[in-house]
């Protein structure tokens, strides 16, 4: 069986694990979490990293920064993972839902000037699949309206707009680690922090509402209770297996890309056809191969190739039902607008396999099963 997803491994995750048991610290903060945070602030010139639990707590710290509260709206993609909006909604917010493109499955940037009122305290783009919403018109947008923009990068990491990179094109821009994606800690996260100002909060709100951070800086004489906060920071174990991996991003971006053009280029006969659509990466954007999808026509067609490509011993995947549809995005948010592409397009979206190593024969076989399924 070809899995869907293999967790990436480079080969030193396990001597850095037995380094930090050696050291005898575990708990966060320490030589690996710095090391990891230092990578990413050097290769995407942020003003702070922090490693996180998850994206999702890299989230619910943007929130808690971004003062949102009771009576606040956000807006966002409904075609999106619960983390992106159990952020907001654990602050009190109400979620404002709109459309998304149907080329990049990102939030339209069209749309979103009519979902503001005076209510609206942020934006949240979803850089889905690692291709990047249209940054520039969001941004204006919200400094017309002075309203903050918090990214969710979760599937970025490595991935650029107009040569600057996802996750540093708001205020805050948070990052995944999760085994599914291109750089895992097995669960683990970042927050990027783009603005000076956040800086000092957010090592505070990190460390369960506390300024340990400076005390431990010799910057105070004692750490003691001075805002809200949770316990956010990972475990130097999780840093250490991720830090293996950054040490290589570049060799695992390579890699994934390589298997990713090749689906695209042995799949587009068959979208020149029209029997499937491709992804469409805009020309001003570098993607980084978090995953290759095709579109089927309709979701009679996509459940039949995923149990045709089961039946092949091929796993795949489907992505998110929209949250809009759901009991909780009813009860937590409301969809502005018509909803032209969301459903649709998700019930038609499935996800071939695509992970670091995947061998060449296996991405050629795929490909062969997927162009049987077709065959007139």
């Amino acid at each position: 069986m070809i899995p869907f997803n293999v967790p990436p491994m480079t080969g030193k995750e396990q001597h850095y694990i037995e380094q930090v048991i050696k050291n005898k610290k575990l708990s966060g903060d320490g030589r690996f979490t710095q090391a990891c945070q230092a990578w990413i602030e050097e290769k995407y010139f942020c003003q702070k990293a922090l490693l996180t639990t998850s994206c999702t707590h890299a989230l619910e710290m943007a929130a808690m920064l971004a003062g949102i509260g009771p009576g606040d709206e956000v807006i966002m993609p409904s075609y999106t993972f619960v983390s992106t909006a159990n952020a907001f909604v654990l602050q009190g917010a109400t979620i404002v839902f709109v459309d998304i493109r149907p080329d990049t499955m990102n939030i339209d940037e069209t749309l979103i000037e009519d979902a503001i009122t005076d209510k609206t305290k942020a934006i949240v783009p979803v850089h889905y699949a690692g291709v990047a919403c249209e940054m520039d018109t969001i941004n204006a947008i919200a400094d017309q309206y002075g309203i903050t923009v918090i990214e969710d990068a979760a599937q970025g990491m490595m991935s650029v707009y107009k040569g600057q990179a996802l996750g540093t094109l708001g205020r805050l821009g948070c990052y995944s680690f999760h085994e599914t994606k291109n750089y895992s800690s097995g669960e683990g996260g970042a927050l990027l922090i783009n603005h000076e100002g956040d800086q000092y909060r957010s090592e505070i709100i990190r460390e369960k509402g506390t300024n340990r951070s400076q005390f431990f800086r010799g910057q105070v004489d004692k750490y003691s209770w001075v805002d809200v906060g949770s316990s956010f920071l990972p475990s130097e174990l999780n840093a250490a297996y991720l830090y293996a991996q950054l040490e290589h991003a570049g060799g695992i971006n390579e890699d994934r890309l390589m298997s990713w053009q090749t689906y695209f280029n042995e799949l587009k006969p068959l979208a020149d056809e029209d029997r499937i659509q491709l992804p469409h990466v805009p020309d001003h954007c570098q993607h980084n191969a978090h995953m290759f999808y095709i579109k089927a026509k309709d979701l009679n067609e996509r459940t039949a190739l995923i149990d045709y490509l089961k039946d092949n011993e091929i796993m795949t995947a489907f992505h998110y039902v929209p949250l809009h549809s759901s009991m909780a995005g009813q009860t937590f948010g409301r969809f502005h607008g018509e909803d032209c592409y969301t459903t649709r397009e998700s019930e038609r979206l499935l996800r071939l396999p695509l992970y670091y190593h995947l061998e060449e024969k296996d991405v050629y076989y795929i490909i062969k099963t997927i162009k049987d399924f077709y065959k007139p």
